[in-house]
């Protein structure tokens, strides 16, 4: 049987990469790309006064990771990010998972689950 690639991108609080990290490293997920990224949804920024003057923020800052998983489950993935990153209030971010056709290492040529496994 063929086994899956699937990407994860999970767009979350700053404060909560750490632990994020942590826990992905603990279930078997070995690597990770870590943007600094801002954006707006449900919550639509908020309002900040500077020298007196108030001003709408709609563009809140978040970290985005993403990851590309074969062994994993894509379940165990998500449950995992989601007890981690769970506050109850509005910004504790979104995840988005993805089937993916293949993958390629550049250096070695390797493909589909082979191109991210550890060597």
């Amino acid at each position: 049987m063929e086994r899956k690639l699937y990407k994860v991108d999970i767009i979350t609080r700053p404060e909560k990469l750490e632990e994020l990290k942590e826990a992905l490293n603990e279930i078997g997920v070995l690597g990770m790309t870590v943007s600094q990224v801002y954006g707006c949804g449900v919550q639509k920024g908020h309002k900040e006064v500077y020298r007196g003057r108030e001003y709408d923020i709609n563009l809140v800052p978040k970290v985005k990771i993403e990851t590309v998983i074969c062994e994993v489950p894509v379940t165990q993935l998500t449950d995992t990010a989601q007890r981690v990153l769970r506050t109850g209030a509005p910004g504790d971010g979104k995840i988005f998972v993805y089937e993916l056709t293949n993958a390629v290492r550049i250096r070695t040529g390797d493909e589909g689950p082979a191109a991210i496994m550890d060597e």
